[in-house]
């Protein structure tokens, strides 16, 4: 079991549906991560942007950016992980992939499609949270959306990391940094949220404001700027601090039903 992990949040600006530009974009930024890291996260929908018209883009984009992950997981000796729209069994998903340099792939389908741009509409939403268990420490990741939904979240002493990728716009961006920060001190984990920045082509803005805050909410990292941020997770201070503030064991038991 490691005691610590290095992650490195790529914060970028993001070419509209198009996945070849924006493989060969974050390949020249991935290439100049030369610190040994564990994990190198992604923004939402990384190859396209937040399309509402997946269709426009080859069916087999998808499996393209897998191998694409792969390989960089294998160069890098690192696991990357990010969501795309993702096509399987004549439906869309926004699927995170979660990639090791073993190539061992796990994946999670977005719950909580956002209804409000649409993307209900044309993305099938998911129905299982995802634990992934990665160098000794357990991680759950979701998209975006899902910040919203506290319930979705619970940490049920189960995971350590909670992993969010995002293209969260600027107006509603005061929401993003206080969520991210609650879900963090209600789950006692770590909680990581990697944003895009720039402009879309329908015109949306996005700040960035990716970050890291630990098991008390205390912030490791911030930045809202287009670069690759570090920070390094401590195994001792989840353990301690949960055995010290036993706050998760009088969590309110609930099941789930869907």
């Amino acid at each position: 079991m490691s005691e610590q992990l290095k992650v490195a949040l790529v914060q970028t600006s993001l070419a509209w549906e198009n996945p070849e530009l924006n493989r060969a974009t974050l390949l020249e930024k991935i290439d100049l991560i030369t610190a040994t890291v564990d994990l190198i996260i992604l923004p939402e929908m990384f190859t396209s942007g937040f399309t509402m018209h997946p269709e426009k883009l080859a069916k087999n984009e998808g499996q393209k950016t897998i191998r694409w992950m792969q390989k960089i997981a294998s160069e890098k000796k690192a696991a990357i992980t990010g969501s795309i729209a993702f096509y399987e069994n004549s439906t869309f998903y926004n699927r995170l992939f979660f990639i090791e340099e073993t190539g061992k792939t796990s994946f999670y389908d977005k719950r909580h499609t956002f209804t409000l741009a649409g993307e209900s509409d044309v993305y099938s939403a998911g129905n299982k949270k995802q634990i992934i268990a990665y160098k000794g420490f357990n991680f759950c990741p979701l998209i975006c959306y899902d910040l919203r939904f506290p319930v979705w979240s619970r940490n049920n002493n189960d995971y350590d990391v909670l992993l969010y990728v995002a293209n969260w716009p600027k107006p509603r961006i005061n929401a993003w940094d206080a969520l991210l920060k609650a879900r963090a001190i209600e789950n006692m984990a770590y909680c990581i949220g990697v944003n895009r920045i720039g402009t879309d082509e329908v015109g949306h803005e996005y700040p960035g404001h990716s970050a890291v805050y630990d098991v008390l909410g205390n912030e490791v990292i911030f930045s809202n700027n287009e670069e690759i941020v570090y920070a390094t997770l401590s195994k001792e201070l989840i353990v301690s601090t949960r055995e010290k503030l036993k706050f998760l064991d009088d969590r309110d038991a609930f099941n789930l039903i869907m």
